[in-house]
C-alpha cells in the first residue's frame, strides 16, 4: 500500500485525501470502502460531506476503445 504524506494536521483534508486515494485505487465505491475498512454507505456519506465529485467527470476518466458488436 502506498504511503500518504500529509502537509499539515488538517483532519478534513486528510480524510478527503484518503477517500480520493481509495476511490482511485479501488475504482468504485464498494472496493474503495473495503480498502478503507468502512461500509459503502459510510463512504457515500463521506463523499457527500467532503464534496467529492464521484464518479469522476468524463474528461478525467481514462477512455477505453469502444466495443464493436456485430450488427444483425
Amino acid at each position: 500500500m502506498p504511503q500518504l504524506v500529509l502537509e499539515d494536521f488538517n483532519l478534513a483534508a486528510a480524510e478527503r485525501r484518503l477517500c480520493l486515494a481509495a476511490l482511485d485505487q479501488g475504482g468504485n465505491i464498494v472496493n474503495a470502502a473495503k480498502l478503507l475498512g468502512i461500509t459503502r454507505h459510510a463512504l457515500k456519506r463521506r463523499i457527500i460531506k467532503l464534496r467529492i465529485t464521484w464518479p469522476q467527470p468524463a474528461s478525467q476518466v481514462p477512455v477505453s476503445a469502444p466495443s464493436i458488436s456485430p450488427s444483425a
